[in-house]
């Protein structure tokens, strides 16, 4: 039977406008789930449905095929079963359809692999995720009435004791996956049906602003970051026109050029320095003498023809492998090299080639603080490196 992961991805978000690509730790959100699907390896083809061509773009990007969803289920009033079916409308091939929330930034290939699983060789014919919950829940009185609250699943004579009480098993909208017999009687959940639990802290699911914040750190420490473990970083080659400057170039009545930079830059090189970590510069241009007045200490190398070999040149001399190499480029002439190395950054105003090609995209523009914000990022994934080494 031919599975398909499905992502629905509307355009008019109206808690987050075009929620679906907010960059989140560096990733546009729907990256998150889109790149656990592929890697799972259990789906016939991956999709995206949505009506946008921002998000379009993003979704072939990291791999899907794009389903253009048409205005009918598009609407704030749309429901996930409308979108789902007019899917299986024009993909006749499709006999399971496993919905993937677009939402749910921790989850893992690992959870799809046993979802398909269920789904395919246990033949059930719906299997939803759950989180478990240890919550004690009490009815609700509206204002006005007059009466008392009254407990739903306590005594409150004798309160349970967390590690006392297996909990409640609570949906917790990561994926649905259904068979097409069953979408075309108008169901998602039905027939021979299955629960899939997820743990706690892979059961993220961004809704409005205030969860964005805590969402990120969570995808920082339980997300999915590629078949490959993560390593301890031990080089940092940065870009120097766009990355560590903003790119402009003054010269004065006498031929002297002049950049600008941050010095919260400086200060990111510096503490990477203190982490062990070694920063080297890299430039196209020769602009020697403008490095030599900052006085940052870094080895570097300008007038560079070929960046890929000159960080090849640097990893082979280190003894490193490529997934303690980062690399923070913008323009084209980065692009492969942002390809080759571990962890990969462009500032919030490199060029398109380089935003598709990097696994990390800065907040902050070029020469405006991109260095620091990217060390930060290297520091929280150093602290999931040696969090997963003392488990």
């Amino acid at each position: 039977p031919h599975l398909a992961a499905l992502v629905l991805a509307r355009g008019g978000s109206k808690g987050i406008p075009l929620k679906n690509i907010k960059l989140l730790a560096g990733v546009p959100l729907i990256g998150w789930v889109l790149r656990a699907a592929i890697d799972a390896g259990v789906f016939h083809s991956i999709w995206v449905s949505t009506d946008h061509d921002d998000i379009e773009k993003v979704a072939k990007q990291f791999g899907a095929q794009v389903h253009r969803r048409s205005p009918e289920v598009s609407q704030d009033s749309s429901t996930s079963l409308e979108a789902i079916t007019e899917f299986l409308n024009h993909h006749h091939e499709v006999d399971i359809v496993g919905n993937i929330q677009a939402t749910s930034p921790c989850l893992h290939p690992s959870d799809l692999i046993k979802v398909a699983d269920l789904i395919q060789k246990e033949g059930f014919d719906s299997v939803f995720s759950v989180v478990r919950r240890h919550q004690f829940r009490w009815s609700e009185v509206k204002k006005g009435e007059n009466k008392m609250t009254e407990p739903q699943n306590l005594n409150p004579a004798k309160r349970y004791r967390r590690q006392d009480w297996p909990g409640e098993l609570y949906e917790n909208g990561s994926f649905y996956f259904a068979k097409r017999h069953l979408i075309e009687k108008g169901y998602l959940q039905g027939g021979k049906m299955a629960y899939y639990e997820m743990r706690a802290e892979h059961s993220v699911d961004i809704d409005i602003d205030i969860d964005w914040p805590i969402a990120e750190q969570r995808v920082l420490s339980f997300g999915y970051f590629g078949k490959e473990p993560l390593k301890e970083v031990k080089l940092l080659v940065c870009s120097i026109d766009g990355c560590l400057t903003n790119g402009r170039i003054y010269v004065t009545e006498d031929h002297k050029e002049m950049v600008s930079y941050d010095y919260r830059d400086i200060v990111g090189i510096d503490l990477l320095k203190k982490r062990g970590i070694q920063v080297r510069l890299i430039s196209d241009r020769d602009c020697s003498k403008t490095l030599s007045a900052m006085q940052l200490g870094c080895v570097v190398n300008v007038s560079v023809t070929n960046k890929l070999q000159v960080l090849k040149d640097w990893q082979e001399d280190m003894g490193l492998s490529w997934k303690e190499v980062a690399y923070l480029g913008n323009e084209e002439s980065d692009v492969e090299c942002l390809k080759q190395a571990g962890m990969s950054g462009v500032p919030a105003d490199a060029c398109a080639a380089a935003q598709k090609a990097a696994g990390y995209i800065c907040k902050s523009r070029g020469g405006c603080g991109a260095v620091r914000e990217f060390a930060e990022h290297i520091f929280l994934l150093l602290e999931k490196v040696n969090s997963a080494r003392k488990q």
